[in-house]
């Protein structure tokens, strides 16, 4: 199969996903799965692969300032809400889904990790380092692609934090 007819069989919110990514010169191939891959535990079905392989793009917006943040995030984490605000120096709350569409052009459940709308500060859970690949959304809660977390953290110029 040709680059274009891998680019023609994914849906135009992955194709963008992927031109995204080349723009930063990561080779990514995004996928359209059979299943859902909207959550981080359907994503590591789809794919294969644990959990913490998973790499949630979660959107938060800063309390005082309104400035966005993307968090990368290990699937198997949850966000301590409280330490990351310590470390950025303002607390967060989470955005509903039109602000986060409005900030990503993208729906929750498929926010890739770049090719936003608007620049968005974007930190990265150290725990995702540990592993070889790691696989994100392509646009859609059907999208994918893997990717090495190092490539990624270098593409998306991201601040590595511990975010449990």
């Amino acid at each position: 199969m040709s680059d274009s007819d891998t680019t023609a069989a994914i849906p135009p919110a992955a194709q963008r996903v992927q031109e995204a990514a080349r723009r930063l010169g990561l080779d990514i191939t995004a996928r359209e799965m059979a299943e859902s891959t909207r959550t981080a535990e359907d994503a590591a079905a789809a794919c294969g692969v644990t959990v913490g392989q998973i790499v949630k793009s979660l959107v938060f917006v800063g309390a005082q300032s309104g400035r966005p943040y993307l968090l990368l995030v290990s699937g198997s984490n949850r966000v301590n809400e409280t330490g990351v605000a310590a470390h950025l120096g303002e607390a967060l709350r989470r955005p509903d889904g039109r602000s986060v569409r409005d900030m990503t052009g993208f729906a929750i459940g498929g926010i890739p990790p770049f090719g936003h709308d608007r620049p968005l500060r974007t930190y990265m859970d150290a725990d995702l380092l540990q592993y070889d690949v790691v696989w994100a959304a392509a646009g859609t809660p059907r999208s994918v692609f893997a990717v090495h977390p190092d490539r990624l953290r270098e593409a998306v110029k991201a601040e590595v934090i511990a975010v449990v």
